[in-house]
């Protein structure tokens, strides 16, 4: 995967990440919570000592909220980095590679770690360590109150996800919706929801038309980041948001050797219904199905115990290319997330 690379807080930069408003992102706080509900304040700090604000970015949508120390008019990126230690590091990293420790800061102004103490699926789960290695969490709240996980996001299955500015990352940081689910259903339904409540079902498609199932896959406990995934002669395909110059981005499962099917809602007549990416809020995709009319419908992952999670396209780097996969240029990665307000 490419780099994710340090950018400036203004207008231009915002283009680049794909939001187009014109006013700065919400601000929400990192927060250490303790379990009498008391906050501690969360901190980068550079090898002088000099501390620097941990904040969330909200730019529109709040499903994948980026975390970044802030150095003036500069956003730092903050990751879980690769390590042999039983708890891996969570750091900010500078242009120049140079890596600030990031600490929650007690009554008394100690220091306690804030580490990557956990994996279950694509997430590390971040907590700041106690004494007797009490294990907090670490939140990011909105300044009306509002509540997300801040966890480490690993996209691909290799140890390194990614290198920034030389350094090997584990995970993304990021600020994530709660997950709401209990029962652990470890295969959800894909589908369009249409305006009557009635839903579509959708489908990957391939060159002689046949019709192939499409899912959302718990990965090894994560209920938080479900992967959607195209079933398809017993294989389980990747779903993407592929680089396009079109107004609406195309939305495929992309085969092992390169082939790419399309993703579609089929109706009860059995008309097949294109399935894109319809716009961008900060790093999310919205999935919508284009009805005949051209009506833009929700696409849902629906558990067996009828939860609801919102399919979205998801970004980790300011690139308009994340990545290649099997010769496909991918724009986003196609998850079931979280429903948020």
């Amino acid at each position: 995967m490419l780099p994710l690379r340090s950018f400036l807080l203004t207008a231009a930069s915002l283009t680049i990440l794909g939001v187009m408003a014109q006013t700065p992102p919400r601000i929400w706080n990192i927060k250490t919570v303790l379990p009498t509900g008391v906050t501690l304040d969360v901190k980068a700090f550079d090898k002088a000592g000099k501390q620097y604000d941990v904040k969330a970015l909200e730019n529109g949508d709040t499903h994948v909220m980026d975390v970044k120390a802030i150095d003036g008019a500069t956003m730092l990126p903050i990751k879980v980095l690769v390590s042999t230690d039983a708890f891996l590091p969570v750091k900010a990293i500078a242009a120049d590679g140079t890596l600030l420790d990031v600490k929650a800061l007690d009554a008394n102004g100690e220091r306690l770690d804030v580490k990557g103490v956990a994996q279950a699926g694509h997430l590390y789960h971040i907590k700041a360590i106690g004494p007797d290695r009490a294990l907090y969490g670490v939140k990011a709240i909105s300044p009306t109150g509002q509540m997300r996980d801040i966890k480490g996001v690993q996209v691909d299955p290799e140890e390194v996800e990614a290198v920034v500015q030389g350094v090997k990352v584990a995970a993304h940081v990021k600020a994530l919706p709660h997950a709401t689910d209990s029962d652990g259903d470890p295969i959800w339904n894909v589908k369009c929801v249409q305006p009557d409540g009635h839903v579509l079902g959708i489908k990957a498609v391939d060159k002689t038309g046949a019709l192939h199932d499409v899912k959302a896959f718990l990965s090894n406990g994560d209920a938080t980041v479900l992967d959607i995934k195209a079933l398809i002669q017993g294989e389980q395909l990747p779903v993407k948001v592929l680089v396009s110059g079109d107004a609406l981005s195309p939305v495929k499962a992309i085969g092992k050797d390169g082939t790419i099917y399309a993703i579609k809602a089929i109706t009860a007549d059995g008309a097949k219904l294109d399935v894109k990416g319809a716009s961008r809020s900060g790093n999310v995709y919205n999935i919508k199905a284009i009805s005949a009319n051209g009506e833009q419908m929700a696409v849902k992952a629906i558990s067996p115990h009828g939860l609801f999670y919102d399919v979205k396209g998801v970004k980790f780097t300011a690139d308009d290319k994340e990545m290649d996969l099997n010769g496909a240029a991918v724009r986003a990665h196609v998850k079931a997330l979280p429903q948020v307000e």
